[in-house]
């Protein structure tokens, strides 16, 4: 069993002498139960013509039915990873993750960050240790630029 969810915040860098990705899932979200779960994740990037699949992804719940079928996407094994990807990616990066943490809204800086948390159903972060990436020419083309 698996789930997907579309994901704004996030960021990759180098921590720990490693390769990271990072990403943030609300306790709330079904994906939640998937991250605890499971060692390893996947993040994966489409092309431009799936945003409508996108939009359905991040707007209803695996909860509720398949929406990844409704999205009209098809999941594959990852290469090196147990989490899934899809065939319809440009782009997948596979993960273990190395580190997690609540975010502790004692620790914002700026107090109007908690507006984001009415429920208060704080974010978790999770650090995954970038395992394998697969990408399209997209992503290893230079950027022209733009004029």
């Amino acid at each position: 069993m698996y789930n997907t969810m579309t994901v704004a915040w996030g960021s990759f860098g180098v921590m720990w002498n490693k390769p990271f990705a990072h990403v943030v899932v609300r306790p709330t979200r079904f994906t939640f139960e998937f991250m605890e779960k499971f060692d390893t994740f996947t993040l994966t990037g489409f092309p431009e013509k799936f945003r409508d699949a996108l939009t359905l992804l991040g707007t209803k719940s695996g909860r509720d039915g398949d929406k990844i079928s409704e999205a009209g996407l098809t999941p594959i094994a990852a290469t090196k990873v147990a989490a899934p990807a899809f065939a319809e990616a440009d782009l997948v990066v596979e993960c273990r993750k190395i580190y997690w943490q609540d975010f502790d809204p004692g620790h914002f800086q700026d107090k109007s960050i908690d507006e984001n948390y009415p429920l208060k159903d704080y974010h978790r972060i999770y650090f995954g240790e970038i395992i394998s990436i697969q990408a399209t020419e997209r992503y290893s083309q230079p950027r022209k630029n733009e004029e």
